[in-house]
This record gives C-alpha cells, sequence and structure tokens, in this order.
C-alpha cells in the first residue's frame, strides 16, 4: 500500500471521504452509493453530501435520490441545484442563483460528521470542475476538510491518462489520493480494459482498490449491498481483490 492510503486500515475510518471522478458519466455516484453500503451494512451511521447537483430541475430526483434508493437508512443532503447541465458556476451563473463556495460545502460536511460516522462529500463532474466563477473547486473542499479523495474511472482506454492527471493534481495540492475504484467493469472487458486493471496503478502510483459492475445502480439494496461487498476492497470494507481474473 502507498504512504497516500496507508494512515487508515480502512478508508471509511477517515470520518469524511471525498468522491471525484475523472470526468462525467464514469459511475461515482454508484460509487459513493456502494462505500456507504458497506459501512451502514456494518452498523455507521453514513450521511451523503452532495454540494451541488446540476442538469435536473426542482421536484426532480437527482444523484442522491439513487443514492437513497439503493441503501435506504443514509442521511442525504444536496446544497442547491442548477437546471442546466453544466459545470455548477456555469449552471449557477445561468440560473442567476449563488453558487456553492467550498467553503460552504466544507461547512455542511462537518456538520454532518457532528453526528454521522461517516460523511461522503460527492463532487460534480471531475476534480478540478469549477464550483464558482472565482475557481473554487472540490480540490478546496478536500483540502479544508483535510479529508481524503477516492477518484472513480472509467474502465476503458483513455483512463490511463484522465486518472494519472487527477492524482497528479492531487499530489500538487498535497491532498491524499484514497486509490482509484472503476465506476463501471463490463460483463465483457475489451484489450484496453483488461490492461487497465493492471496498469491504473502503475501509472498512478495508487491502488485499484474496487471494480463495481456495470449495471448494479438498477439493483435492490440488498443485492446492491452484495454487489458492493464483492466489488470493492477491503480498504473500503469489501472483499475484492485486485488479482485479473
Amino acid at each position: 500500500m502507498t504512504r497516500e492510503v496507508a494512515q487508515w486500515e480502512n478508508l471509511t475510518d477517515a470520518g469524511i471521504l471525498v468522491v471525484t471522478g475523472t470526468g462525467t458519466g464514469v459511475g461515482k455516484t454508484v460509487v459513493t452509493a456502494a462505500v456507504a453500503a458497506l459501512a451502514c451494512a456494518r452498523g455507521d451511521r453514513v450521511a451523503v453530501l452532495k454540494p451541488a447537483q446540476t442538469g435536473i430541475g426542482a421536484g426532480e430526483p437527482g444523484d442522491l435520490a439513487d443514492v437513497a434508493r439503493l441503501v435506504p437508512g443514509v442521511t442525504s443532503r444536496e446544497l442547491a441545484r442548477y437546471p442546466d447541465p453544466l459545470a455548477p458556476a456555469t449552471a449557477a451563473r445561468r440560473a442567476g442563483t449563488p453558487p456553492v463556495t467550498p467553503a460552504e460545502a466544507a461547512e455542511a460536511a462537518r456538520e454532518l460528521a457532528a453526528d454521522h460516522d461517516l460523511v461522503l462529500v460527492e463532487g460534480a463532474g471531475g476534480l478540478l470542475v469549477r464550483f464558482t466563477d472565482e475557481g473554487g473547486t472540490l480540490a478546496d473542499v478536500a483540502a479544508l476538510l483535510g479529508a481524503p479523495v477516492l477518484v472513480v474511472a472509467a474502465a476503458g482506454l483513455g483512463t490511463l491518462n484522465h486518472t494519472a492527471l487527477t492524482v497528479e493534481a492531487l499530489r500538487s495540492r498535497t491532498l491524499t489520493c484514497a486509490g482509484v475504484v472503476v465506476g463501471a467493469w463490463p460483463a465483457a472487458p475489451d484489450l484496453a480494459t483488461r490492461c487497465n486493471r493492471t496498469d491504473l496503478p502503475a501509472v498512478t502510483g495508487v491502488p485499484l482498490i474496487g471494480a463495481l459492475p456495470d449495471g448494479v445502480g438498477a439493483l435492490l439494496p440488498e443485492e446492491f449491498a452484495d454487489a458492493a461487498r464483492r466489488g470493492l476492497a477491503s480498504a473500503l470494507g469489501g472483499e475484492w481483490q485486485t488479482a485479473v481474473p
């Protein structure tokens, strides 16, 4: 295990864990729910914070609705939502409403941490997507909280570069990378995908600590918890092994 993740035997013991993606649509919400499901299964009080939800109108179900459906009993909190499917800063500007600042997101996470064992802070898109026009990002939230960051990556071609850049951005800010999880592992992986399972830790310098099967977000809660246990490594409370089948 690398120096970056060695201080916690189980990353959910960190209290607050920030979840980012290498981009949009990589399975970040499903991974967040999977981590929450395993923590709930061991008796932890779990909260999921979504500082900014974009692309969803008022009254429509967003990412937190998916988490609540997959993990009954989890606490969820959304600070703001904007209808345009854009970066939060841009969407807030177009909506004519205030953006969520990193300080506000960090304060909300601390409030939830006061009466929960684990708070998962799920970003919007990638690590450096702007929350504010002044440049505030999820990286700033993690820095304010002193929290480790879990990186959710795609499975296929192109993911090595995107994931390495995300981890490098974390290191340049002296933030702790908790490891990488593949958000949607295909049932029939191609050559690039199979090789990426070995190459991701090699090019990033951090461990691959999970690969959730594509489609698990459609499962019932009990089935989802089982898939989470099989798809996440022991660092996240699961049983997944890194060896390539």
